[in-house]
């Protein structure tokens, strides 16, 4: 559906930008749960959780998205028509939402696999100069300022950020392209299994 029609179904007049006073959580549930569910808790693994995500990189990536510097098929399909539509205020109203919204715990996998990523997770992997996942995302990958919570999110959601980082599609995280780049496939499995059990 395009997006117009999207804002006219949900109630929302259509304007250059969605108007100062929507407050984050009216706008969260008339536009955003679609797709992330409501309170940002997606079901689905094609579409990222937000619950609980931080408020910085909420908004860097709705930047990102406006500015075009996300050109993975997602971003654009869904992403691209929406955020332009978020003035600044509406930005930061919707990521304080999304950050205030409890945390939900993903599902377990391979137990082996889960033990491998929490090791690369809190360790890296020296021999090839990648280092720890938790030096920019957190201990617990709760996310730190402008990185993002990796916690509980989805598995296929990450891999396929993963493989967009690596065929040049997302560009606007230099140190993550370099990570994509370096560790193999099964390393990476691990680690997205790891980090959706948490």
């Amino acid at each position: 559906m395009p997006v117009i029609a999207l804002l006219s179904a949900a109630g929302l007049t259509v304007a250059p930008s969605l108007a100062q006073s929507e407050d984050g959580a009216r706008i969260a549930m008339q536009i955003c749960s679609g797709c992330h569910g409501v309170g940002g808790r997606s079901e689905s693994p094609m579409f990222p959780k937000l619950n609980a995500q931080t408020p910085e990189y909420i908004e860097a990536q709705l930047k990102g998205f406006r500015e075009h510097a996300r050109g993975e098929n997602t971003a654009r399909d869904y992403m691209w028509g929406m955020a332009a539509l978020l003035d600044v205020a509406a930005v930061k109203s919707l990521a304080d939402y999304f950050s205030h919204q409890p945390a939900t715990r993903g599902a377990t996998g391979d137990v082996a696999l889960t033990a491998k990523g929490k090791e690369i997770f809190g360790r890296g992997v020296p021999d090839k100069g990648v280092p720890a996942c938790a030096t920019c995302h957190g201990t617990e990958a709760q996310g730190v300022g402008a990185f993002p919570r990796l916690a509980g999110q989805h598995k296929e959601y990450l891999l396929h950020q993963i493989e967009v980082f690596k065929n040049g599609t997302r560009g606007n995280a230099p140190v993550m392209s370099a990570v994509a780049h370096t560790l193999n496939d099964e390393q990476v499995k691990a680690v997205a299994v790891y980090l959706q059990s948490k």
